[in-house]
């Protein structure tokens, strides 16, 4: 039994699941050249826009023919936009295994009456994606970030495939692999795995996608902030720096720095093998003990970014208040934020493992749960 408090401590207790930790070398003074004050229309906006768009396809490696775009309301937006934009040519197939993808089910079979078949598996399961019939759209999220279950690859999405797949991989995109010729639709937010500020998402679509978009027009009247096309021609200033709405110059700049930060670092490689040693650092702890596990059942699909547990002592008759229980100490201590389960999800702690946290916080903070574990046992028992 861990009954005395570790003696060193996180240097950054920040393991929230979005907006996450700011890049290790991140100060308020590396915004200092935005352009603040000036428009997003002028030169030096649409320049700072593009150059975005530039980096975040060098640094993915997304291929030359896919578009980028910068889209308003976060990954939601992003991802309600296709949505409503590209579906309703052919049946649907909806996926959810965690609360996003059920909200894009929701959106998909409540708001657009669409045909489609739901495929759906609980919390820490995921679903058989290789059962799909892919000659319809197929809507899916890459990595749970509320379950902490992922797509351990793409090899189930055939090549010739008559549908199109649209892919929620906001806290995928910059830590796992995203197979781009199985993915028509890559949407994501900055506040994930880069740690940038919120508000503004990415759109990626693929030859296959702007072919549907300059071909199909769905029946439903299509809000501002969703509209890719004019006159059946994609709008490709939405994919140089030509933002629908005005964005954020400070928030680009922040992205930027976490862009320029990521490539200097080694690029994609660096940046996924900083989450997998992290994630590592976790599933070893949780393999080294009886009283917590990986809320994700097979260690396959466990996510490498939003690393989420249960506890599994049997002594614990009310797991959600345990949880919240032990969360508060950290956050009493400074030792982790924000680590408690998602409000949907199973009771128990999400740990964010995304790049931008240094391994050894992860190393000094798990001490600390170990103490704040049997702190709670404890007191559990004494009362009981």
């Amino acid at each position: 039994m861990v009954t005395t408090k570790p003696a060193l401590r996180p240097a950054n207790p920040r393991f929230s699941s979005g907006p996450c930790a700011k890049p290790p070398t991140w100060t308020l003074n590396a915004l200092a050249d935005a352009p603040l004050g000036r428009s997003h229309r002028a030169a030096i906006g649409k320049a700072k826009l593009k150059e975005a768009i530039d980096l975040t396809r060098e640094v993915l490696r997304v291929p030359a023919d896919y578009r980028i775009g910068i889209v308003p309301a976060s990954d939601t937006g992003a991802v309600e936009m296709a949505l409503w934009s590209l579906l309703g040519e052919r049946p649907a197939e909806m996926v959810a295994w965690e609360s996003f993808g059920e909200g894009w089910v929701t959106d998909v079979v409540k708001q657009l009456k669409i045909d489609a078949t739901v495929h759906k598996a609980d919390y820490g399961k995921i679903v058989d994606m290789a059962a799909l019939n892919y000659d319809n759209d197929v809507v899916f999220t890459w990595n749970g970030t509320t379950s902490g279950v992922r797509v351990p690859n793409a090899d189930m999405i055939p090549a010739n495939r008559k549908g199109l797949t649209i892919c929620d991989a906001t806290s995928a995109a910059f830590a796992q692999d995203l197979d781009w010729p199985k993915l028509d639709v890559v949407t994501f937010s900055w506040q994930k795995v880069m740690g940038g500020e919120g508000a503004h998402g990415m759109l990626i679509l693929s030859p296959r996608a702007v072919e549907r978009l300059e071909r199909y027009a769905p029946a439903w009247p299509l809000p501002k902030i969703f509209r890719l096309t004019k006159g059946g021609k994609l709008i490709e200033g939405i994919f140089v720096g030509e933002t629908i709405n005005t964005p954020s110059m400070l928030c680009v700049e922040d992205y930027l720095f976490a862009l320029k930060w990521g490539k200097s670092i080694g690029g994609l490689d660096a940046l996924r093998a900083r989450a997998n040693a992290n994630a590592q650092a976790v599933w070893d702890f949780c393999d080294s003990r009886d009283w917590i596990s990986n809320l994700a059942e097979e260690p396959a699909t466990r996510s490498n970014t939003s690393v989420c547990l249960k506890f599994t002592d049997p002594r614990i008759t009310d797991g959600a208040a345990f949880a919240k229980a032990v969360a508060k100490r950290l956050e009493a201590e400074g030792i982790a934020l924000d680590v408690g389960a998602y409000r949907d999800a199973p009771p128990g702690l999400r740990i964010w493992c995304g790049a931008t946290v240094e391994t050894a916080d992860i190393e000094a903070m798990l001490p600390w749960l170990d103490w704040a574990y049997h702190a709670q046992i404890a007191e559990l028992t004494q009362a009981a």
